[in-house]
This record gives structure tokens, C-alpha cells and sequence, in this order.
């Protein structure tokens, strides 16, 4: 563990021959436990809003508060389990824990994601996500009126050395992080904005937004102490989760080599915020 950089002094690695010291801190990462079979391969009957499909690909528009792949803490009930009850066939690809799953979504964040129906394809869809050809476009309603009305967000980020579910800037493994925005529409104390992200690194959105000072409405993690007391009193019944949304996906098809657009329609809970707050 020590060796794999899972036991840091003060946020940093250190060799196995390293004297501690008084008032050293050290942090343990505990490897995630992995069950096998059957575990993650029992398909459930869950309703899933499909946008598209053929029989290479599909295009689902995920609801908030649906975990994407089984992990510690959500061995049952995920979309893989669902998409395994309405795609037999998905059970016979390579990964047995994440049939298909080629990009993922936090629990809380709604949209559109795209599902490998084989192995070729989910390489090569990999392949686009990791070299970036793909555009990813979000939907948010964040804290305040962000100003000026466009820019970019440059900040690497990596796993926090002190808080080990969150992201941020410390700690000595970043990465390159780049998020652009763009305001559709001033709120009353609060903007909605599209995000294209040109890296797709954990929580970018979330963290982006709060370190220019307008996180995501409703981020338990990101939008600071008293997330809860920053949303307004006629706020607080609608906001449930983090208002963002995977809107816009563009990539090349595998096969046909075409590329194709898919837009995932905003959920009501944000629908209802910007119809009440405009």
C-alpha cells in the first residue's frame, strides 16, 4: 500500500524506510472492496429512459439519484443492473462490473450517457472520451450572478490528500482540468449557465464553479458549510440534489463513422426553478 502511494505523510508519499515523526499526519486510503459474481451480475427490472439506441450503441438520459455502476455501498439497484435486465447481451462483455459503461455520472447529476453494446465499441468510445474528441455540454444553476458572462476555468485537480471523497486543487497528483461557461440566464440571486468541459476529471463542474465562489445550488459537498442556508427560503423545497445536468453529447459513432449529436431534456426540477425564479 505504502509503495502504491495508499498510505501518505502530511499529503505526500514516502518511501517504507521513512522515520514518522511527532505530529506527522498520516492518511490510509483503504482499497475499494470488490465482490464478484453474483453480486453485480443479478439484473433488476428498472425503468430506464432510453434517447437512442441501435445495436451498437445506446443513449440513456439518466435520472438524478441513480448510482451508474455497482461499487462499495450500492451492490443492487444501479443503471448497469438495470440496463443488464433490458440488455441480456450485456452481460457478455468483458467487464462483468460495468457491462458497457463508458463514461459515468455522479448519483445526483441527471443527462445523457452513452452505452457500449460490445467490446469493440466500448473501446473505441473510450478511446474518443480519453483523447478528448468527444464534446460534453452541461446544463447548472449555480449561487449568485457570475460575471462577466463567459470564460474558462483552468485548474488541475486530483483526489483531496485530507478528504478522500472530495477534489480539489492540493495534494501532489493533478491533473489538467479545463472548464468553459457560458450565462443563459440571470436568475434572482442565482445564473444558469451551459458548461462545455474539455476534461472529464471527477467532480470538475462541482469543483470549478466553487473555486470561482458559484458552486452548483444544492452541492452538499462543494457548495460550503451552510450549503442549506444559502438556498433560499421558496429554493429549498425544489432543490434536492446538485442542479446539474449532462445536456449535449456529441461523438463519432463507431461504426459508422458519422458523428452524432443527442440532447437530454432538462429535468423538472430545474425546469420548475427557472420557470419560478426567471
Amino acid at each position: 500500500m505504502i509503495r502504491d502511494k495508499m498510505v501518505l505523510v502530511n499529503g505526500q508519499s514516502k518511501k517504507p524506510g521513512y522515520h514518522v515523526k511527532t505530529g506527522d499526519r498520516i492518511t490510509v486510503i483503504m482499497p475499494d472492496i470488490v465482490h464478484e459474481e453474483p453480486i453485480y451480475s443479478m439484473p433488476e427490472p428498472i425503468e430506464i429512459d432510453i434517447l437512442y439506441e441501435d445495436e451498437h450503441i445506446i443513449i440513456v438520459n439518466k435520472p438524478a439519484g441513480l448510482v451508474v455502476h455497482p461499487g462499495p455501498g450500492h451492490q443492487r439497484g444501479t443503471l448497469v443492473h438495470g440496463l443488464t435486465y433490458r440488455y441480456p447481451e450485456l452481460l457478455q462483455m468483458n467487464d462483468k462490473l460495468r457491462p458497457g459503461i463508458v463514461h459515468r455520472l455522479d448519483k445526483d447529476t441527471s443527462g445523457a450517457l452513452v452505452v457500449a453494446k460490445n467490446d469493440q465499441v466500448l473501446e473505441d468510445l473510450k478511446y474518443q472520451f480519453k483523447n478528448r474528441t468527444v464534446r460534453k455540454s452541461y446544463l447548472a444553476i449555480v449561487h449568485g450572478h457570475i460575471k462577466p458572462d463567459s470564460g474558462t476555468i483552468d485548474i488541475p485537480l486530483g483526489r483531496d490528500p485530507f478528504q478522500r471523497k472530495m477534489m480539489s486543487s492540493r495534494g501532489n497528483k493533478l491533473k489538467h482540468a479545463k472548464t468553459s461557461w457560458r450565462v443563459k440566464k440571470y436568475l434572482s440571486d442565482a445564473t444558469y449557465i451551459e458548461l462545455d468541459i474539455k476534461t472529464g476529471r471527477t467532480h470538475q463542474i462541482r469543483v470549478h464553479c466553487a473555486s470561482i465562489g458559484h458552486p452548483v445550488i444544492g452541492d452538499p459537498l462543494y457548495g460550503g458549510k451552510n450549503v442549506k442556508n444559502r438556498i433560499s427560503s421558496n429554493l429549498k423545497n425544489l432543490v434536492h440534489r446538485q442542479m446539474l445536468h449532462s445536456w449535449r453529447l456529441i461523438f463519432m459513432h463507431s461504426v459508422t463513422k458519422k458523428f452524432m449529436e443527442f440532447k437530454a431534456p432538462l429535468p423538472d426540477d430545474m425546469e420548475k426553478i427557472l420557470q419560478l425564479f426567471s
